[in-house]
C-alpha cells in the first residue's frame, strides 16, 4: 500500500517557509523621543538627578555613585513585573546608550 505524502509535504514546506530570511535590520533611528526621566511628582527613586546620563554609554554608570537599588535593562532583556518605587532603572538602546531613566 502506498501512502500519500501530500499533507506531510505541505506541512514541511509551511515550516520551512516560516524559517525564511529575516528582513534587513532597519537603520538606526533618531534618539528616543519620549520622556527620558520621570516627572518630579513620580521621581521616587531620584532618577531626575541622573538625567545627564541620558544618551551616554552604559559605561558612564561606573563613574556615578547611586545609593539604592539599580537595574540596567538592555534591549530585549526580560524584566520582572515587580514594582519598587525606590529602584532606578536605566533602559539601554541597541548602541548601549542610556535611552531612558525611570523608577520602578
Amino acid at each position: 500500500m502506498r501512502m500519500s505524502s501530500g499533507p506531510a509535504l505541505l506541512t514541511i514546506l509551511a515550516a520551512l517557509t516560516a524559517c525564511g530570511p529575516m528582513p534587513a535590520t532597519p537603520p538606526p533611528s533618531a534618539p528616543y523621543a519620549g520622556p527620558s526621566v520621570p516627572a518630579a511628582v513620580e521621581d521616587s527613586c531620584g532618577a531626575r538627578a541622573q538625567a545627564g546620563l541620558v544618551n551616554q554609554n552604559v559605561a558612564a554608570l561606573e563613574r556615578v555613585l547611586i545609593i539604592g537599588p539599580v537595574r540596567v535593562i538592555g534591549p530585549g532583556d526580560a524584566v520582572t513585573m515587580d514594582f519598587n518605587e525606590t529602584r532606578i532603572n536605566f533602559e539601554l538602546n541597541q548602541f548601549d546608550q542610556i535611552a531612558r531613566i525611570f523608577c520602578g
